[in-house]
């Protein structure tokens, strides 16, 4: 075993994650790390209890070199914001045991997915690089930012898995989410959206994503050349409102990438973006919902240091 990076490690676990394969995932990590005393200078995990947990105990991590979130995209979400709320340069370098559903952030990094004894490896063996983050009305994203069907889907989602009305996961959850409710349609949410020096344009959103990875929805490619180093949002919107069928294929050309030359859709990249709706559109934030009407979109270059393989 090479020079572990983590240091002094906090660990802040979702037990619940994963119909509940979070908890045996922290026990693996406890046993890990009192075992392989190389991997860090001194180690403490702690399990959350309720939502917003992880992120004020990232925020008030005191000592550590390290703080590893485990669990799916939402206590990573926490952790991100917990950790974004502290000075930059009192700002612990971010590591993450995937144990989730939809796993995107994880895609980006290249860490192993539902496998806390592979993801550990990677981090031990793994180094340090500065990433990007978004940031949303205040609101921290470290992977994605939907407006009207695609938060829509994104939402239900979360709801089928915590009223546990269905056992899928990841794609397939979101294929099913997303072909109910694309087969509803919509007329679309009008938005006015601003896109840093470029002319405002006036958009009957029905697909709205901004990016700081490549993928949303457990593996969609929604934005395949999103780069979270390049200090850059990327962002799909349509610019026109297709029939039920296509928005249905553009669901399954999204899966790898293939939709980017449809004449419904425009893709671009950005620093800084204004979006402002008639009326509520659905939206969420990494999976939390988020209300409101008027959006203000940026990114903070170079945010976190984060641990990849």
């Amino acid at each position: 075993m090479g020079t572990s990076p983590l240091g002094r490690t906090f660990v802040i676990a979702n037990p619940a994650a994963n119909r509940g394969e979070g908890a045996e995932g922290a026990a693996f990590v406890q046993r890990f790390l009192d075992s392989y005393r190389g991997a860090t200078t001194a180690h403490k995990l702690i399990l959350t209890k309720a939502a917003g947990d992880a992120q004020n105990l990232a925020r008030e991590a005191q000592d550590f070199d390290s703080v590893i979130a485990l669990g799916g995209d939402g206590v990573i979400h926490e952790v991100v914001n917990g950790l974004m709320e502290r000075d930059a340069n009192d700002r612990p370098q971010l590591g993450i045991v995937p144990m989730g559903s939809g796993n995107d952030f994880a895609r980006t990094l290249g860490m192993a997915i539902n496998d806390p004894s592979r993801a550990l490896a990677q981090l031990v063996r793994g180094r340090v690089t500065p990433l990007e983050v978004g940031r949303v009305n205040g609101v921290y994203f470290m992977e994605t930012l939907s407006f009207g069907m695609d938060a829509a889907i994104a939402l239900d989602t979360v709801k089928r898995r915590q009223e546990e009305t269905t056992s899928q996961h990841g794609e397939g959850l979101f294929i099913t989410s997303g072909i109910r409710i694309f087969s509803e349609g919509s007329n679309g949410w009008p938005c006015r959206a601003r896109f840093d020096e470029r002319p405002e344009v006036t958009l009957p959103t029905v697909i709205f994503a901004v990016q700081v990875g490549p993928t949303y929805g457990g593996g969609f490619a929604i934005c395949p050349d999103a780069d979270p180093s390049d200090g850059l949002l990327d962002v799909c919107y349509n610019v026109k409102i297709p029939s039920r069928p296509w928005l249905l294929s553009l669901l399954g050309l999204a899966r790898f990438g293939r939709h980017t030359g449809s004449s419904c859709v425009n893709l671009l990249k950005f620093t800084h973006a204004t979006m402002d709706f008639e009326t509520q559109p659905p939206c969420q934030v990494d999976g939390e919902e988020l209300c409101g009407t008027y959006f203000e979109v940026d990114v903070v270059p170079k945010a976190l240091r984060v641990i990849v393989p």
